[in-house]
């Protein structure tokens, strides 16, 4: 036991600090590290894996519905960015600036993307003609830079990775269709895949994307009740299209703008898995997402047969599993249980000179840390059932949690207290006025996350000012 609490001790309790256990967990579980340039972190193999699980789940999922792959400048010029008055008011804050390039200053300067939806604008304005053209389904994998002042790895770096999908259409339905087809796909990927409840809706005016007529999110709740901003999907009309001239002709042969939409998800998803799942032990891995799903723990691996036996299940679990055979002997092995404990491996896999000689093997669970003994020769077998238990108890375990923490308002003070012991979801009634979410911030720290699909009349009048409301929308804290 002495191994468990020395190497448990190094990650802060979560109930104590939440942000430095956070940290804790990114460090040790060696996801990431920080580098020296400011707000900027370094993406480990560790980290990287789970970023490509992700993106390989969503790439598909992207492809079946008729996403095709780009990849288009990083720096943009300012005459672009400029275009959308409101676009560029939004962004305004963030943007870093080139201005010198190979020791001479540049007739324009250029930004370093923040977002691509001035470039793609310009790019679509020359490719199309004829309704023939319709629909242009573009995304890209890539990197952004915004100079955020507070930094978090994942959560909020200056630069990060993510998709960002871009469309143009004949018709405003269809490009509504394709913004909510989008997002429901972020709530497959994040439901399926990373085993994280969702809270699908539009976001009020005041927290649309800059340039959209109507955004649309997929809240999710982490383990403190804050919220996480987890995807967005932008429904923008002609707000882009007419300054950026993107026109074509119809079928009647008359010119019309085209209807714009864009969506995006970043590496933030990472900081949601770890925010939502893990523990003091550390990182919790739904298996699917798992760079490892399983990992084999020989047990006085010097004694004779068992190196080649634990050698020959990994072989044959390698067909069908992520799976890692820990063979490091400058360890002992309670180190290792706590190690990969630690990196949210999903199932561990014991087996000492006694196991092998009964033809069995010890598997543990990270998610409830409870054992089971299987025959060796039903492991695959018995592994993939336990893989997707596992998956399904984390589901149902944050599912759980976002309901205990969702509580209902129907008036300030109400809001106030619940807010504060709880610190949760809540829902409540809004007059649609900016002013009362101002203030609901200003006394909570709480801002309104989305106006969900999923409406509940909770009462007549709003929760801020007491007038008419017929809008339930979900507020809270948030990352």
């Amino acid at each position: 036991m002495g191994d468990n609490k020395e190497f448990v001790k190094e990650i802060t309790n979560i109930e104590d600090d939440i942000a430095k256990w956070y940290t804790d967990i990114v460090k040790k579980a060696d996801l990431a590290d920080y580098t020296d340039t400011k707000g900027c972190i370094a993406i480990k193999p560790y980290g990287y894996a789970i970023w490509e699980n992700i993106q390989k789940y969503m790439d598909g999922l992207f492809k079946k519905a008729g996403v095709e792959n780009v990849y288009f400048p990083v720096l943009i010029p300012e005459s672009l960015l400029q275009k959308e008055k409101d676009h560029v008011e939004g962004f305004a804050p963030e943007v870093a600036w080139v201005t010198q390039g190979g020791g001479e200053e540049l007739e324009e300067r250029l930004c370093i993307r923040p977002t691509s939806e001035t470039m793609f604008s310009n790019l679509y304005s020359k490719w199309l003609s004829s309704w023939r053209d319709l629909p242009m389904v573009y995304n890209q994998w890539c990197n952004v830079l915004r100079w955020e002042k507070e930094t978090r790895p994942f959560l909020r770096s200056r630069e990060f990775l993510w998709q960002e999908g871009h469309t143009i259409h004949a018709t405003a339905e269809e490009a509504k269709q394709r913004t909510i087809q989008m997002l429901e796909i972020y709530e497959r990927v994040i439901e399926d895949l990373l085993a994280i409840p969702v809270v699908k809706g539009e976001k009020t005016p005041s927290e649309k994307f800059a340039g959209a007529e109507s955004t649309y999110t997929v809240e999710t709740m982490m383990h403190d009740g804050r919220a996480l901003q987890s995807g967005t999907s932008h429904y923008f009309g002609q707000n882009f299209t007419k300054p950026f001239e993107i026109k074509f002709q119809n079928k009647e042969g008359k010119e019309e703008y085209a209807y714009q939409t864009s969506w995006g998800v970043s590496t933030r998803l990472i900081g949601g898995v770890i925010m939502a799942h893990g523990d003091n032990r550390g990182l919790k891995l739904p298996p699917r997402v798992a760079p490892i799903q399983a990992v084999i723990i020989p047990i006085a691996a010097h004694k004779e047969g068992v190196t080649e036996k634990a050698q020959e299940i990994y072989n044959n679990l390698l067909e069908k599993y992520r799976v890692k055979l820990d063979l490091r002997d400058s360890y002992s092995t309670g180190y290792k249980f706590n190690d990969w404990e630690m990196r949210g491996v999903p199932v561990r896999i014991e087996m000492g000179p006694r196991d092998i000689e009964n033809g069995v093997c010890i598997l543990v669970r990270r998610d409830t840390l409870e054992k089971k003994e299987v025959k060796l020769e039903n492991l695959s077998e018995e592994l993939g059932k336990l893989l997707e238990d596992i998956q399904a108890n984390m589901f149902a375990e944050c599912k759980k949690r976002l309901e205990e923490k969702t509580t209902i308002a129907t008036n300030l003070e109400q809001f106030t207290k619940s807010m504060n012991e709880h610190q949760g979801f809540i829902k409540a009634m809004w007059c649609g006025d900016e002013a009362c979410e101002d203030k609901i911030k200003e006394l909570t720290g709480a801002k309104s996350r989305c106006i969900p699909f999923n409406q509940e009349h909770i009462s007549d009048t709003c929760v801020c000012c007491g007038k008419k409301a017929d809008k339930m929308v979900i507020w809270g804290r948030q990352y």
